[in-house]
């Protein structure tokens, strides 16, 4: 299932504007700070997909009924780019536990990439609802070998992935390999270049937030 946030405006529309625009991207403090406020729009959208069950809380003049999210969260995120974004869900679903993968792009002179995964620290995942965050949704790769290599952990109930910007390519692979995933972008763009840059895209997400990194 695909949940697009551009088919309706909203103030994510406006924090996708300004992450797009080279003039803002200038600040790289309001960059990622867009990135942040995106992903606490995503929190509230996908919190209101959740199961939640009711609970007493103990008032200072008695007792009130709430609901309260009856599902344990994992919130992942891909190394570096997704930090901001990660942190903007974490702002709204600050019981969840927290996953962190290291997948980066090994260039090669003809032009060519593989997508490596390194590092890893994640919680047990069995039975639980994962969430997994990045900026970029380009050709799907790293998304998918990040799930993957999760998955060692254990199985997850259900699996969220959260991006900025996607390419129809990137979605057409996620929905091609995780077919089950519930996937949640700013905005998707139709053009995809030899290279696997999203365009019109935003640019390097890690190196506007970040600064620029030397390529290996």
């Amino acid at each position: 299932m695909i949940y697009d946030l551009s088919q309706q405006p909203s103030v994510a529309s406006h924090f996708i504007a300004e992450l797009r625009d080279t003039r803002v991207q200038q600040d790289r403090m309001r960059f990622r700070r867009n990135l942040e406020r995106l992903g606490e729009v995503f929190a509230y959208e996908i919190s209101k997909t959740l199961e939640y069950s009711p609970k007493m809380v103990e008032t200072p003049l008695g007792e009130a009924a709430v609901e309260q999210c009856a599902q344990p969260l994992v919130l992942g995120t891909i190394l570096r780019a997704g930090l901001p974004l990660h942190q903007g869900m974490l702002n709204y679903l600050d019981h969840a536990e927290n996953a962190f993968v290291s997948a980066y792009r090994k260039h090669h002179k003809d032009g060519t990439f593989d997508v490596h995964v390194e590092y890893i620290s994640c919680p047990p995942l069995e039975g639980k609802t994962l969430i997994l965050c990045d900026p970029m949704l380009a050709t799907g790769a790293s998304m998918s070998l990040a799930v993957e290599a999760l998955k060692a952990f254990g199985e997850p109930a259900s699996l969220h992935i959260v991006t900025a910007v996607a390419s129809t390519a990137g979605v057409e692979h996620i929905q091609r390999v995780l077919p089950d995933a519930h996937l949640w972008v700013g905005a998707i763009d139709e053009e995809l270049t030899a290279k696997s840059y999203i365009v019109p895209g935003l640019g390097d997400a890690g190196d506007l937030a970040y600064g620029e990194k030397v390529q290996d």
